[in-house]
């Protein structure tokens, strides 16, 4: 399993990103699919989540309404885009996918959000 993140950058308050979630190694069309975020000093905390199919997502309280979870299962890619960006936003994000009672992760991608 390869999970491979990209997107992340350095964008002012009220901006976006996009970042995206590459995977291989695995039936990526029948797994759901995570966004993980880590600040410096603070525990790793689920973002967003979004099913095989993509018919059902969940995020988290702190980005609804600013977050979109996507996927295109054709390209074995899970999309995060994010919008109206704060400074509280700042933080590594990770690509994650359970599968057979494992946990995998990519390496992560920064995302600063400064002025």
């Amino acid at each position: 399993v390869q999970l491979v993140e990209s997107g992340g950058g350095l964008v002012q308050p009220g901006g976006s990103l996009r970042l995206s979630c590459v995977a291989s190694g695995f039936t990526f069309s029948s797994y759901g699919l995570n966004w993980y975020r880590q600040a410096p000093g603070k525990e790793r905390g689920l973002v967003a989540g979004i099913s095989s199919t993509g018919g059902s997502t969940t995020y988290a309280d702190s980005i609804k309404g600013r977050f979109t979870i996507s996927r295109d299962n054709a390209k074995n890619t899970v999309y995060l885009q994010m919008n109206s960006l704060k400074p509280e936003d700042t933080a590594v994000y990770y690509c994650h996918v359970r599968r057979m009672g494992l946990n995998y992760w990519g390496q992560g991608t920064q995302v600063t959000v400064s002025s």
